[in-house]
């Protein structure tokens, strides 16, 4: 496994982002003047051009960020070297906004879609993301949903799984499995940026993820740290980290 540290919350460069595990690179690009997509669109190029590299040479990469948009970049580098991943997303979110229904605006709340085929299409058609099939997309959890989120899942063939039921589900393929640690209850996770109640307990979480990469073929795994500085969460969650690194 490749640890690669993308130290970045959406366009914005975090430099002292805590992370769990120590990484083997750092991609830290400068950025150039410009909208926000295209920014992001410049630095998940390079996410895609290690990702592809790494899984090219028979790595796994675990890449490690501070928001979920970074996914389309690892999308992007696993259909470069030749896979068409499903994926399984665990999350407390349903990462399905458009800028339409989104009524804060937060782009970090889109990657989901945009791998889909929906959304702003600016990353997508720089890096040549094909779209993933609806029906190959396991949303984990995503217990905080807006209505036109509940309306848009309603209809689409995107499967949806509690974190306790995740052993019975079968995903066939090459997988990226994408963590977005806000999945996890605040109880047991300080200092989270969009922390949602009534999740499920970290055992759990730590479970159903060793089920996944049990039961699949996990050809990268991204990990969204939406935590604050300071809050300690990177010591919290650096057992489940090592047996992410551990497990492939």
């Amino acid at each position: 496994m490749t640890v690669i540290a993308v130290p970045f919350h959406l366009d914005e460069h975090l430099p002292d982002l805590e992370l769990p595990l120590p990484p083997g690179r750092s991609i830290a690009p400068a950025l150039p003047p410009g909208a926000t997509w295209e920014r992001m669109a410049t630095l998940y190029e390079e996410v895609a051009e290690a990702v592809a590299a790494d899984v090219t040479a028979g790595r796994v990469p675990l890449v490690i960020s501070g928001d979920c948009t970074t996914s389309l970049g690892v999308v992007a580098g696993l259909q470069r070297a030749g896979l068409r991943p499903a994926l399984v997303w665990f999350d407390a979110h349903g990462d399905v906004q458009t800028p339409e229904t989104s009524t804060s605006g937060y782009l970090g709340g889109m990657p989901v879609r945009q791998l889909v085929g929906g959304a702003d299409r600016t990353v997508a058609h720089r890096l040549g993301l094909a779209d993933v099939p609806e029906q190959d997309v396991l949303l984990v959890d995503a217990r905080d949903l807006d209505p036109p989120e509940e309306v848009f899942l309603a209809g689409s063939a995107i499967r949806r799984a509690r974190v306790d039921d995740i052993a019975g589900i079968a995903v066939g393929g090459p997988v990226y499995l994408h963590i977005d640690v806000d999945v996890i209850d605040p109880r047991d996770l300080p200092g989270l940026l969009f922390p949602t109640p009534d999740g499920p307990r970290l055992p759990a979480v730590a479970a159903a993820v060793g089920h996944v990469l049990a039961g699949c073929e996990v050809a990268a795994i991204g990990l969204a740290c939406t935590w604050k500085p300071g809050s300690g969460a990177d010591r919290v969650l650096a057992g489940l980290a090592g047996e992410l690194s551990a497990a492939i």
